[in-house]
């Protein structure tokens, strides 16, 4: 998986509480916490790099003594962590989330100082074991089968140099790029390892692929409009085939991810006999039940993708492309519109029912 790390396992301790003082009834100092700090530019590798224990202790409470009958507290322990992280126990509970710079995640509590109550003697610090599981923040997903041309896409939309070949896993690591427009605005887009039939049950990249799509605002399907077969073992696909497969991964992972907005991208219109693929891709489109009979019972999703756009491209010869980055720009705007009303809406709820 390269220097790309998206899961990271750490130990982390809080600190043990000070000495009570029985002779005068004095309390001992609550150990320290440790924290994780949401950061931008940090990631997980330079966590792993800089700390290869990968282990994060506070700090001890102060014993009471007669100087100090009321012991200090202990030294907090605070992990800078990319933005964008879920935490995890390790039996898979989750504790909690930092999606922007500067939140904070109490994740081991300090023990309590010695007092009466516990007989002057100091209780040791929360410990355990937590995973940081890291989901790219991306406004567009790309999305499609090994060998679409997404990589190819993304280094005509943006500034990003993904490694581009004609075998199908050249992507085996996320790559992040930005697209620039005219007036300064920038939208970030991921292009993910391929999906193949099976991702869902965590064949081939699988989960490291998938779980990266839940944090996109947007979905960009990109498909092979010749079709798509991964080898000589596995069936051929045609274009139409490859998008309610690519549909059926997302929904058998997550519904949720079929009602995230989402465009079709048909690549390769530079290839002959593309204009006559996509006429039939069209008409399979507007009217799919009538060739439902062409796929397996298996493959068929029980909810669709409503694209809003179905552009075709050629990343080879740049067609369509401009109209592509307008169109993204087009539905990513709408989309912030939709959730800037709603959020006036909600706002003007509350003012009513609080007067």
């Amino acid at each position: 998986y390269g220097n790309f790390i998206d899961d990271l396992r750490l130990y982390v301790r809080g600190g043990t509480g000070g000495m009570g003082y029985p002779r005068l009834g004095g309390e001992g100092g609550r150990g320290g916490d440790v924290w994780f700090v949401a950061q931008e530019r940090t990631t997980l590798k330079t966590i792993r790099d800089r700390y290869p224990q990968k282990r994060f202790l506070a700090g001890t409470g102060a014993n009471s003594s007669v100087k100090a009958l009321k012991g200090e507290k202990g030294k907090d322990c605070e992990v800078h962590v990319p933005v964008g992280i879920s935490v995890l126990c390790d039996d898979g509970k989750q504790i909690g989330e930092l999606n922007a710079a500067g939140e904070r995640l109490l994740v081991a509590r300090g023990g309590l100082g010695g007092s009466l109550a516990t007989n002057f003697m100091p209780c040791k610090g929360q410990r355990r074991i937590v995973h940081l599981d890291l989901k790219l923040i991306a406004d567009v997903g790309l999305v499609g089968f090994p060998n679409a041309g997404k990589s190819s896409l993304l280094s005509k939309i943006s500034h990003a140099k993904p490694e581009i070949a004609n075998y199908a896993f050249t992507t085996v690591q996320p790559e992040l790029g930005k697209v620039m427009y005219a007036d300064y605005k920038q939208i970030s887009v991921a292009d993910l390892p391929g999906l193949i039939e099976g991702a869902h049950a965590n064949k081939g990249m699988g989960h490291k692929f998938l779980k990266h799509v839940e944090r996109t605002k947007q979905l960009l399907l990109v498909v092979d409009i010749s079709g798509f077969q991964l080898s000589i073992k596995t069936r051929f696909r045609t274009a139409f085939e490859t998008i309610w497969l690519l549909t059926k991964e997302l929904e058998l992972y997550k519904e949720e991810l079929l009602t995230k907005p989402a465009v079709l991208a048909v690549n390769k219109m530079d290839l002959p006999c593309a204009k006559d693929n996509l006429s039939e891709l069209m008409k399979q489109l507007q009217n799919p039940q009538d060739f439902l009979h062409l796929l397996q019972e298996e493959m068929i999703p029980a909810n669709t993708l409503e694209f809003k756009d179905i552009i075709p491209i050629s990343t080879y010869t740049g067609e369509g492309i401009e109209e592509l980055k307008a169109r993204i720009r087009k539905s990513i705007d709408e989309e912030a519109e939709q959730e800037n009303e709603e959020y006036r809406k909600k706002k003007l709820l509350l003012l009513q029912t609080s007067e």
